[in-house]
């Protein structure tokens, strides 16, 4: 009789701890409407904005503006970026409010006489801006599909920015790891050289008063009125080279997305002038034809198949990609099932293909990681995804204490001199240099996937040239490996982008035998020096109809929705 009670206890106990095991982690899971972004403060602000009656486009404006309050550290009015989006007909556009070069730029700007990159010129301070798109972009939206009044949506915004953020742990390092930038970027004081310590409360008057003025005069108020006339003479003195005119000239612009297939997938992403689209459909072409189910998750197979994808694709966006306004981009070729199959002809499980035999196809780069995402939902179905930035963490580091926000270092996108790693390693060419009123180059890859022709995901991350790959393994964890949501966004990530020749992993992340059997074939593992690979804000409609958010613990990412 003991024995058989002995038997029963473990055989219960070992079911338990299996169950356990095999529980999967869900995100949070709303009925009718979702926002995912950064921080709460901004997720709260938008989901109100829909519970109000508005929506997908008007949360976009909420959202995006609350970040640039709440999130400083890539959320902006400083900056720019892109949004996809599907309206609940099935409708999809895109649009471009990157931000450009000013009048003043040239093509070696930031070289010497000699021809030598001038150290820190790209990147720190009022010579690294470009002129910013993020208010053009936020009333062009509104313009278009807003419901509500701009007063009903900016509101919140500026009382969020009088009664304060409260200062988070992550943030408390942000600001602490940046703050010789800021010593360095800015001839005064500025309201982050404080020790902020977690919990403390930063009120942003100045900016609250800039919105304020915003929401009275409109997106010319920015651009021609009293802030852009603030805006300019404030990059001046400082020895920038964005002029009232350079403002003035600024226009946001519809694009048409990329759309390609995978199995049964419709996927719709960002075009030129970010790369993200194109790259994106060249390696999910290139591994079409593999079994990576079989293979299994982030098997050997799996990251080999991955990885030399990437390689290829990213040697091409190298070559190929810049502002389709300047240069001609062969799109349809790129993103061609024939092409990327033809690129991974070379391919083999037995070993490494070398970077330096890939070169573009008969057709390195390096970006900043601190760009941020977020992804709504609607209760009548519309869906927007957005990827917005000012490029470094706090961008130039250079801050307008009069109209309260960071500017943004995005010239260091551009390729200063072919062939040579910008601050993100990525290796840029002819086709991504600096001319006047031309954007710059980006990795954002804002998404919006439709499985049967009904909306199936919303996703996106921030993470500079590992925005496209962290894009791509989020869809497969969903997609190949049946993960939730917030299961696939949990789950550590590796990063190929051809130069250098390493695969970038989450440390930790992996098996010994992975890394391992992986060496063993020829490739460089970076482990140790890997930063976190992204911090993915996404949605996934259920078989049920219902939706869930996958906020990424690698932030302070929320979920909310109703």
């Amino acid at each position: 009789m003991k024995t058989i009670l002995f038997l029963v206890v473990v055989t219960v106990l070992f079911n338990c701890k299996s169950n356990i095991e095999n529980q999967k982690t869900i995100g949070v899971i709303t009925d009718k409407a979702m926002v995912v972004s950064a921080r709460k403060e901004a997720s709260e602000i938008g989901s109100a904005i829909l519970k109000k009656g508005g929506n997908a486009f008007d949360a976009m404006v909420a959202t995006e503006l609350a970040l640039a309050v709440c999130y400083p550290y890539a959320g902006n009015i400083g900056g720019g970026g892109f949004m996809v989006y599907r309206k609940n007909n099935g409708e999809i556009g895109a649009l471009d409010y990157r931000e450009k070069a000013p009048l003043a730029a040239s093509t070696n700007m930031y070289l010497d006489t000699n021809g030598n990159i001038i150290p820190n010129k790209s990147t720190i301070g009022a010579t690294a801006v470009g002129v910013p798109g993020t208010i053009a972009g936020v009333f062009e939206v509104h313009e278009k599909f807003g419901s509500l009044e701009m007063e009903e949506i900016m509101l919140p915004v500026i009382q969020l920015a009088k009664k304060g953020v409260v200062v988070t742990e992550k943030q408390e390092k942000r600001i602490r790891k940046h703050q010789s930038g800021f010593l360095r970027a800015n001839k005064d004081s500025i309201l982050f050289q404080k020790k902020w310590k977690k919990g403390d409360t930063i009120k942003y008057h100045a900016l609250a008063a800039t919105l304020e003025r915003i929401l009275k005069f409109g997106k010319d108020e920015f651009y021609r009125g009293e802030s852009a006339k603030k805006l300019a003479d404030f990059l001046q003195k400082n020895g920038g080279y964005i002029t009232t005119e350079d403002l003035a000239k600024y226009k946001a612009k519809w694009r048409k997305p990329i759309q390609f297939t995978y199995d049964d997938l419709n996927i719709i992403s960002m075009s030129p002038p970010s790369s993200g689209g194109v790259c994106l459909s060249q390696i999910m072409n290139g591994i079409e034809s593999f079994d990576l189910d079989k293979y299994g998750h982030n098997t050997t197979k799996t990251i080999q198949v991955i990885t030399e994808a990437e390689r290829r694709a990213y040697a091409d966006r190298s070559h190929f990609l810049g502002d389709p306004d300047f240069v001609s981009i062969p799109v349809d070729q790129l993103t061609s099932k024939a092409y990327a199959k033809e690129r991974m002809q070379d391919f083999s499980f037995k070993k490494a293909t070398s970077s330096s035999a890939v070169s573009h196809g008969t057709i390195t780069l390096v970006e900043s990681n601190e760009t941020t995402h977020y992804s709504i939902v609607d209760q009548l179905g519309n869906a927007v995804s957005v990827t917005t930035t000012i490029n470094g963490g706090y961008g130039s580091k250079l801050y307008c204490s009069e109209l309260g926000f960071f500017l943004n270092n995005e010239m260091d996108d551009f390729s200063s001199k072919p062939g040579i790693p910008n601050m993100f390693g990525l290796v840029g060419a002819k086709a991504n240099e600096i001319a006047p009123e031309k954007r710059m180059l980006s990795s954002m890859t804002p998404t919006i996937v439709e499985k049967n022709r009904n909306l199936f995901m919303v996703v996106g991350t921030p993470g500079g040239s590992t925005i496209i790959t962290t894009v791509l393994q989020t869809i497969l964890n969903v997609h190949e490996f049946k993960m939730g949501m917030q299961e696939a966004v949990n789950q550590p990530r590796f990063h190929h982008q051809w130069l250098p020749d390493d695969i970038k992993m989450e440390p930790n992340g992996f098996t010994k035998t992975v890394t391992n059997e992986l060496k063993n074939l020829g490739y460089q593992i970076d482990e140790t020096k890997a930063p976190v690979i992204g911090k993915v804000d996404a949605i996934l409609i259920l078989p049920n109809g219902k939706l869930e958010g996958g906020a990424d613990p690698r932030g302070d990412d929320k979920a909310i929705g109703f």
